[in-house]
């Protein structure tokens, strides 16, 4: 009596901390938690139902019949809660618990019905067919009942109302149980018959009754675990208390206390049988079929639930039995599932407790683990690297350094969630065992901090991955979970200045230089706070603490190198490399800091050391970081301003003095001048030329100087090219800050004058320029002149600058065509024919690709003049054509253009596409003659290329109609331009151009085919259309190319407006499919009724401007008396197979006048005129027979309702049908077979015309041996 208390408190779930007793607990019944129900027998396991359950009392059975009547409501009401998920879901579940009391066959009806409704299904299961049905009959029955207008169920309905059905569905089924679990799961009833019926659901062949079933036995399985879970700790806690109490002293014993907890223990071991009993029942009958289901979703509920199930009650599933489906599905074909199953191991490992357990499957399956890091899902990627992760935490023995090295090289992912996970594996593996600090003992920097060694451990790393170029890519990776330790800089710092330590190995120069550059991407990283290019996923909107770190780490670092920054520009002010990286670190200051910080001193300091950078190097790239340097530094916002202007002014004053005395001397000496004169010209320019590029040198007169120093290299020749690019490149600079204080308004008209003459005479020199000897010279100029052509073109007067209207130049023809000669001679060139690569380089990769990046640039920068029409748009047809054979190199820069050329004039681009493929015939006929092979390589590439040009225009004929239409102009006039070689009587020259003219026939719509047709007809004679030599075949094809489809105006205008209804109709009035399949004894149409049926059909189906007509040759679309008369029919009979007997009459009477006498040109016309009207009046009568016919097929349909349900092969796509049997009845034994469901043909077949069925696809998973079912 002591313990009974306990019993209630002891079976609650230990997340819940509401002690009452479960609304299914009945004191008025039996107080040890057997309900009165409980039978042993009367509930199989299958869901029969005994005779003395089927057969109750006249009571029960009529409210059981008066519950159907208002069923309906109930059921709703039960379902719209659950929908909804307003309500409490426990008032909801005590309320179906008080009517199971009441009568439970009631309450299971409701609840069978329930979930029911929650696979989408409309049906009812009525008091009847629970009582007197089987679960597999009445699933058949749910089945036939199934709504199958739509594949869409509870599930996977989109939209507010069902945003959150499948978590209130989840958590009904979970309280059910709990609120069920001290008596009412126990009678053999309820949870029989829920297991039997979700089991059933499971095996279905529609996809949403097995969805929804599988996820509802899933969760049911999990709220029984944590039902077991807490019977096994009361079985615990009972014991404990028992053998507390047995060994006691005999006389201070308690027997009955002794006795009560034997029986209490008893119960509980019952209780936990049967729960273990119903898991096994599920497991059985439903996971280990819908691991391996077809539907994605449904494994990887499976895989969800089953790492629950182990989390939770590790020490009944968390064995190797279970381990295996989630090692196994590891292997799946979808990402979802193979991410259901690492987040499950994740939740696994994460406990160090379960580690033991875990060690066969680690080994078992950690290669797969390791490999799935380079999954190529993402998210899959990434959990397999945190789950590595989680592995390594528990014990790092398992992982060998192969593994390791694999995730260590994808914290240079572009992916940056991918690089993230791998960062925090690097750092878990190399940096967390840092030294101990003792306690009480001052903090230790620099070279004596605990993260010295941690970073030369990163600068190790850095240079054994040997991406040198990617250090950004690696903090940004370490950045999250290692930003205190990169942000160390005191420590870096004092690496790179401090002596090291007696015992200490110092940095080689190579680690140094790592170091550096690392520090200048933590820098970068802790100042403008978002991950390097290609790795950033757009703006991000800064917290209030993140911007506050931001500005406390600006301050910080600017703190720090203010004053550490000099002497490292001293200590290593002769290596290129080093300084650059150094001299980048002020862009990223707070200037203000120097102000406030008192640090004016260490300020001049910097700017001495820069200016002896300048006068030491002559590297393009240092020169370029001190000039971005002194443009940070220059800043007017700040008091620095002043002197850090003055010593830039001082600075360029002697560069600029320099320059004009060394190049005075440099000219005067001409031929005489040596290389040291060459040198120190050309180390001042460069100089120069870097300053001018991010500073404003106008008031130093340097055109005169480069001018003059460009002429002359012209005149002599003799110029050395390093001086001449970079004279090319100050001069340049000099134009477009003369252009942008013009743009500001604030300049004299005398300015503008002087900049239009300066302007002009530099383009010239260009142009010159182009024809010298040197590549890298003429790369250069041609580079500036298609920048300045671009700069100064008819686009500079938009946006409200008129003023600059004067400074609009055109180039002229005669520059247009050495700028195309120049692409010619130097783009399109094969890679060995490269001149650049020199010196046995040839085969050196990273020379190859340096090499076609430089010519990518030079094909842009023309192109972009094309695209801004600043040459004639017909140059791009030597662009055009070289698309195909140099597709790999710049096939995306010519198709890019030809997009935006389109877009600008769609007939001037068809014109120059033309023009092109006109281009390469001509090519061909010279290399090849005028008797070619039409099977030829390069013919067979013109019209492939014609086919590709053809591709670009899309699928809107509409838009591109009159480009094509004068596309085909142009191109029959090609054809027929000059005469034939042979004489007359023979073909024209060209008139094989005509077989790659008719790749865009597809492109023409139906009507524009009759003119171009007849435009084509005006270029030939009549005995053109008589000849049927091979030589005349490119002829004969394009005239087929322009007939097809298009010898039919009324019945294109008539399919045109009806296709526009053609969806709606579809379904009111299909006419029936005519196929070989359809059976004898189906109804069939008359035969010449059914037959043009099927080909009007054909023709209202299709879209007009998108798709050739097929040809009308069924008897019933023609009038027996007069045919169609075509006037080629000679030139082009039909195929034996589609003439009728009156056109082979027509055509023995036509033929005999195709070879009387010829007709003058006039009579031609007048024959010619006569067969159209016969033609336009065919076409008026086939148009009426048309519609006749259509009328008379909807009128047929109308009369017979049967047509479509009789007739037509049945659809099958929410159930597939099966021929097999019926459906077994399901036995006792739990063995649970697919079920093969016959159904009748649907009544509403013709209303699902839009839907697609699902097919089984057992590629769809990893294992072939799975249910061979095909499912919805």
């Amino acid at each position: 009596m002591i313990a009974a208390p306990e019993i209630p408190t002891e079976f609650s779930f230990t997340q819940d901390t509401d002690t009452r007793f479960s609304s299914d607990t009945d004191f008025s019944e039996d107080p040890d938690g057997r309900g009165a129900h409980t039978t042993k027998g009367k509930g199989g396991k299958k869901g029969k139902k005994a005779a003395g359950e089927r057969g109750k009392g006249g009571k029960g059975a009529g409210r059981l019949n008066g519950h159907h009547q208002e069923n309906g409501m109930e059921n709703m009401m039960l379902f719209e809660v659950v929908k909804l998920g307003r309500s409490a879901m426990q008032s909801v579940v005590d309320d179906w618990i008080e009517s199971y009391k009441h009568d439970r066959d009631v309450a299971l009806l409701d609840l069978i019905n329930f979930f029911i409704q929650c696979s989408g299904c409309k049906g009812v299961v009525s008091g009847e067919m629970f009582r007197n049905m089987q679960n597999s009959e009445i699933i058949r029955r749910m089945t036939e009942e199934f709504d199958e207008d739509s594949g869409d169920y509870p599930l996977t309905i989109a939209g507010p109302q069902w945003k959150k059905f499948k978590s209130s569905f989840c958590e009904f089924i979970a309280v059910l149980v709990r609120q069920c679990q001290y008596s009412i799961i126990y009678d053999e009833y309820m949870m029989d018959t829920v297991i039997s019926l979700l089991t059933g659901l499971s095996d279905s062949q529609v996809r949403a009754f097995r969805h929804t079933s599988t996820l509802a036995a899933m969760k049911l399985m999990t709220a029984l675990v944590n039902v077991a879970l807490n019977l096994s700790i009361n079985m615990d806690n009972t014991q404990r208390q028992y053998e507390a109490e047995r060994n006691k002293a005999v006389p201070k014993r308690a027997n009955d206390r002794l006795e009560l907890l034997l029986q209490k223990r008893k119960e509980l071991q019952e209780n936990q049988d049967e729960i273990e009993n119903m898991m096994n029942a599920i497991f059985k009958g439903v996971f280990v079929h819908r691991y391996r289901d077809s539907i994605a979703e449904i494994r990887a509920i499976c895989i969800e639930e089953i790492g629950v199930w182990m989390k939770l009650y590790s020490d009944a599933f968390l064995n190797d039995s279970y381990l295996k489906y989630v090692g196994w599905t590891m292997h799946d074909k979808q990402g979802e599932v193979r991410l259901k199953c690492l987040t499950a191991l994740q939740g696994l490992y994460h406990n160090r407790e379960l580690n033991a357990r875990l060690e066969l499957f680690t080994s078992r399956f950690k290669d797969r683990i390791v490999s799935m890091t380079l999954d190529k899902e993402y998210d899959v990627a990434v959990q397999a690297i945190k789950l590595l992760t989680l592995v390594l935490n528990s014990t790092e023995e398992v992982l060998t350094s192969e593994d390791c090295e694999s995730v260590y090289h994808l914290v240079y992912s572009a992916h940056r969630p991918v690089a993230i996970a791998a960062g925090e594996f690097l750092f878990k593996k190399l940096f967390s065992h840092r030294e101990p600090e003792e306690d009480g003992a001052p903090k230790r920097r620099g070279r004596q901090s605990p993260n010295a060694n941690l970073i030369k451990t990163t600068v190790f790393f850095f240079l054994e991955s040997e991406l040198h170029e990617h250090a950004a890519y690696l903090v940004d990776s370490l950045w999250e979970c290692g930003a205190e330790l990169l942000k160390d800089w005191e420590c870096m710092i004092s690496l790179l200045l401090d002596e090291p330590l007696p015992g200490e190995e110092a940095l080689t120069d190579r680690q140094e230089t790592a170091l550096i550059e690392i520090m200048l991407c933590t820098v970068r990283q802790a100042a403008e706070c978002h991950p390097p290019v290609g790795r950033g996923t757009g703006k991000r909107v800064m917290t209030a603490k993140e911007k506050k770190t931001q500005l406390d780490d600006r301050t910080r670092m600017t703190e720090l190198f203010a004053v550490a920054l000099p002497p490292l520009l001293a200590k290593y002010a002769v290596d290129s490399e080093k300084v650059t990286n150094l001299l980048q670190l002020p862009q990223f200051f707070d200037l203000e800091i120097f102000t406030t910080g008192r640090l004016e001193k260490h300020l001049e300091s910097l700017l001495r050391q820069i200016k002896e950078i300048v006068e030491k190097h002559t590297d393009t790239e240092v020169l370029e970081a001190c000039s971005k340097t002194y443009h940070a530094l220059c800043n007017e916002e700040f008091t620095i301003f002043n002197r850090v202007d003055i010593a830039r002014s001082q600075l360029l004053d002697e560069l600029v003095d320099k320059f004009s005395r060394l190049l005075e001397d440099f000219l005067q000496e001409g031929e005489d001048a040596d290389e040291d004169d060459a040198y120190q010209v050309l180390s001042t320019l460069k100089r120069i030329t870097a300053f001018h590029n991010a500073h404003d040198l106008s008031g130093w007169d340097l055109f005169t100087s480069n001018f003059k120093l460009l002429n002359t290299g012209i005149e002599n020749g003799d110029m050395p090219e390093q001086i001449v690019i970079h004279s090319l490149q100050c001069t340049h600079y000099v134009i477009l800050w003369h252009l942008a204080k013009i743009s500001e308004g604030s300049s004299r008209k005398d300015d503008m004058v002087t900049l239009r003459k300066q302007m002009r005479a530099f383009c010239m020199m260009c142009q010159r320029y182009l024809t010298n000897v040197n590549t890298s010279v003429k790369e250069q100029a041609f580079t500036i002149l298609c920048d300045l052509l671009l700069i100064f073109s008819h686009q500079m007067v938009s946006g409200g600058r008129e003023h600059l209207e004067p400074l609009v130049y055109s180039p002229e023809d005669s520059l247009q065509s050495e700028l195309l000669s120049f692409i010619l001679n130097h783009v399109f060139i094969d890679q060995d024919d490269d001149t650049n690569s020199t010196d046995g380089q040839q085969d050196d990769e990273a020379v190859k690709i340096e090499a076609l990046h430089k010519r990518r640039n030079l094909l842009a920068a023309y192109c972009k003049l094309i695209i801004y029409c600043v040459v004639e748009m017909k140059t791009g047809a030597d662009i055009f054509k070289q698309y195909m054979r140099y597709y790999n190199d710049y096939g995306d820069i010519i198709k890019e253009t030809m997009s935006k050329t389109r877009q600008i004039d769609k007939i001037q681009c068809a014109k120059t596409l033309i023009l092109s493929l006109q281009q390469l015939f001509n090519e061909m006929l010279s290399e090849l003659g005028h008797g070619f092979d039409r099977s030829a390589s390069s013919f067979c590439g013109i019209k492939e290329l014609a086919r590709r040009f053809s591709l670009t225009f899309g699928l809107d004929q509409v838009k591109t109609r009159d480009a094509i239409a004068m596309l085909h102009k142009d191109g029959i006039e090609f054809a027929f331009k000059d005469p034939s070689p042979q004489g007359e009587g023979g073909p024209p020259l060209n008139l094989a151009f005509l077989d790659i003219l008719s790749e865009f026939s597809s492109k023409l719509m139906r009507q524009d085919k009759r003119t171009v047709h007849m435009y084509l007809e005006r270029f030939m004679t009549f005995q053109m259309a008589l000849q049927r030599e091979d030589c005349w075949l490119p002829l004969i094809s394009y005239r087929n190319s322009l007939q097809a489809g298009g010898d039919d105006d009324t019945m294109s205008v008539m399919s045109g407006y009806s296709s526009r209804g053609s969806s709606i109709r579809s379904k009111k009035s299909k006419p029936p499919s005519v196929t070989a399949g359809t059976s004898a004894a189906k109804r069939k149409l008359p035969e010449e009724e059914s037959s043009s049926s099927s080909e009007v059909w054909q023709q209202s189906m299709q879209t007009p401007v998108m798709m050739p007509s097929p040809h009308l040759t069924s008897t019933a679309m023609r009038d027996p008396k007069r045919g169609r008369d075509d006037s080629f029919m000679g030139v082009y009979p039909l195929p034996h197979d589609q003439q009728q007997p009156h056109q082979h009459t027509q055509h023995h009477q036509q033929t005999p006048q195709h070879h009387q006498t010829p007709m003058d040109y006039n009579s031609q016309v007048t024959w010619m005129l006569a067969q159209r009207q016969e033609e336009a009046r065919q076409q008026q009568e086939r148009a009426m027979n048309y519609a006749k016919l259509r009328n008379n097929l909807q009128h047929a349909i109308r009369r017979g309702t049967g047509l479509m349900e009789e007739d037509e092969e049945p659809i099958v796509e929410d159930v597939m049908m099966s021929s097999e049997g019926r459906m077994d009845d399901l036995n006792e034994g739990m063995d649970f077979d697919t079920m093969d469901i016959d159904l009748p043909p649907s009544k509403n077949r013709r209303e699902r015309s839009e839907l697609k069925p699902d097919f089984f696809d057992p590629a769809s998973i990893m294992d072939e041996s799975v249910l061979g079912v095909s499912m919805f």
